[in-house]
Parts: structure tokens; sequence; C-alpha cells
């Protein structure tokens, strides 16, 4: 990565499947080096976890001391972006990229607050672990039973300059946890009963480098791959095609939209997400049904998906009139409720977009539940 203060700072993002892997380790070892070629480098934020080993790695570097914020009678210490950015330094060392900030802060993520700093110049460095992806949410809720809370847009991440994967095997990081190495012995203890299984990290760590392998294809393209001919007229196919989301008060709608946003990053296709109601708003809507839609077009948004509400009473007609005037080729829809349906008889526009849309890819996004534990 290159050091430089003259306009958007870059980003650097060492990724892992779980914690102790050994990503923050990392990322202070090479903040070390950029501070021996004579960089202006700070540590904005840094969790250690009590572990003797990375602690180390932070000697002799400046640290920006945190803000100090009481919230609910309790006292939290949160990075100090307003510290940092008058100390303006070439290069920040900012640990736990996905955490959410104490109310009452000028921004809610810490990833937002890095943005700030990006676009003041300043360089960064930072840590996350692949599950904290947004559009990877349900699949690695699917794969652990544990829904994280704490999520990233993917466009975050696919920004970034540079994403460094910090691998070690799923036997070598439980043998960290036994030695205490990770947490302390107790939390450890509990850490392996639940998070840190073994068949969940060996399927988080293929997750990853699956992650890993379409980063290097997304950054490199697929001429520079040397891929033969028909890999790359295929190629040109896939970014040719574009995804849309239908849009409906179905809390199941969330998880369709995240999986479109990922479908479409892997194609590099543009992303509609699409709501129809009878008038071109939401304002004849009932409270509740309005809400939750407003929220998932909000949703969409925060991913860089573009959203529209289209009018009209026969939701299915609109939406595929519109599809087809924009070249959709994939429609992402919730699962029909109950398990027999008869498309060309249903009122319901989901099952009749199904019978419908012979000329497009209908992806029927079901809800399961998490592997048995």
């Amino acid at each position: 990565m290159t050091i430089s203060g003259k306009q958007r700072g870059k980003l650097k993002i060492f990724m892992g499947y779980a914690p102790g892997v050994g990503k923050t380790y990392k990322m202070l070892e090479e903040s070390q080096g950029l501070k021996s070629q004579g960089v202006d480098i700070v540590v904005g934020y840094f969790e250690s976890h009590g572990r003797p080993d990375t602690i180390a790695k932070t000697e002799g570097l400046e640290i920006v001391p945190r803000k100090r914020i009481d919230y609910r009678g309790s006292q939290f210490e949160e990075m100090d972006t307003d510290a940092i950015l008058a100390r303006h330094p070439s290069a920040c060392v900012v640990d736990e990229f996905p955490h959410t900030n104490v109310p009452g802060l000028d921004r809610a993520k810490r990833w937002e607050d890095v943005e700030v700093m990006l676009d003041a110049g300043i360089d960064v460095l930072t840590t996350m672990n692949v599950q904290h992806l947004e559009s990877l949410n349900d699949h690695v809720w699917n794969i652990t039973g544990i829904r994280v809370r704490e999520t990233i847009p993917d466009w975050v991440v696919r920004q970034a300059d540079e994403v460094v994967m910090v691998d070690l095997t799923p036997r070598a990081l439980l043998h960290r946890l036994e030695r205490g190495v990770v947490y302390g012995r107790e939390k450890a203890q509990k850490a392996m009963e639940n998070f840190f299984r073994e068949s969940s990290l060996v399927a988080l760590r293929e997750l990853t480098l699956r992650e890993a392998a379409h980063e290097v294809k997304d950054r490199i393209g697929d001429d520079a791959t040397g891929a033969p001919a028909e890999e790359r007229i295929q190629s040109d196919k896939r970014k040719h095609q574009k995804v849309l989301v239908m849009v409906t008060a179905d809390p199941k709608t969330v998880m369709v939209i995240r999986r479109a946003r990922r479908v479409s990053d892997f194609l590099g296709a543009e992303c509609f997400a699409v709501a129809v109601q009878p008038s071109e708003d939401l304002s004849g809507v009932p409270e509740p049904e309005r809400e939750a839609i407003e929220k998932h077009l909000s949703f969409a948004r925060n991913l860089h998906i573009e959203t529209r509400i289209l009018g009209g009473e026969d939701a299915a007609a609109v939406l595929l009139d519109f599809a087809r005037r924009n070249g959709v080729t994939q429609i992402f829809v919730t699962r029909p409720s109950g398990r027999m349906w008869v498309p060309l008889l249903s009122r319901d526009p989901v099952q009749r977009i199904i019978s419908q849309a012979k000329d497009m890819q209908v992806v029927i996004v079901s809800d399961r539940a998490p592997v048995p534990r």
C-alpha cells in the first residue's frame, strides 16, 4: 500500500474467518514496518484482548487516546475520530472495523468513522472477519446458528485498495483457544461450545477462501488471469446481466436483498430493488406494512442497490414490465406461502411472476434454519 496524505486515503483490510487467527497481530506487524520506513503512523484504536504477543507489537507506536463516553450510567471508550483528524497522520491503525459505536457519537459505525478519515486523506489499516459482510449474514447464521449483528455493507469492503486474508487452520486456532492465547480459559471454553465448533470454523474458513478467490479475480480481471477465450466470453455475458429484487413487507425480504446483492456482485451486474403499489408511493399503505417496506428499501439503498416504487394494481405485471424494459435477467423473490400453489390461477404476485417470467430466471429464496448443532 502506498502511503500518501494526498487525495483520498487508502484502505487496507486484514480479514480472517474468526477471532484469534492473527489479523490484529499482522496489521500491527505491518504498521511497525511502515514506521521503520519513516511513515507517520498512529494507532487510532486497538483491542488487545489481553494477548501479550499482540500488545508487544504496539511498542513504539503512537497511540491516540480514546474518547470516554457516558451512556446509561456506564462509561465506555471509543475511538476519538476528531482527535485523529486533528493529528492528521499519514496512516492510522483501526482495529475492529465492524464495531458499533455507543449511541451519541457523530456516527453509528466505526466503518463510517474510517470513511471520514479516508476522505481527509488518511490511509487506514483495519481488521474484520468475513462473517461481518452483510451479504453473508444469512449464510453465516445457517452455518453457526448465531446471527451476526454488526455488519458492513459489501461495497465498503469492495472499495478497499487491498484486502489481506489472514489464515490459520481450524485445528491450530482451537489449539490456541485451548492454551488460553485467544481468550481467558473460561471464556475460551464457552467459545468452543458455541461459535468455535470445529465444523463451523471449517465452513467459515472455506467461505473466507472463496471470498479471497473472488477478490483476486475481481481485482485482477479475467483478461489478466490468462483465462481461455471461451471463459472470457462467458464472463462478458455475466457482466451484461441485471438483477431485480421484489420488495414487499415480508420480513424475509431482507434475506432476499442480501442474496441478490451478493449474486450481483459476483456477476458484476446492476441490481434493482422494486416495490409495487397501487399509487407510486406508500401513502395509501397501512402503517405497519409501509414501515416494513420503507425499512427494506432503506436497507437496499445502504447496500448501494438502486430502489424504485412503481405504481399499478397488478404488481406482477408492473414488475415484469419494468424488468423487461430494463433488461433484467434474474428476479429474486421470497418463497410463496403454502406448500402447493396454482400459479396461473393465483392472485399472489410472486406466484404469477414465477409463472409468467419465462424469459428470465426467477430465484426463489427460501428461509433455511441453521444447521443442527
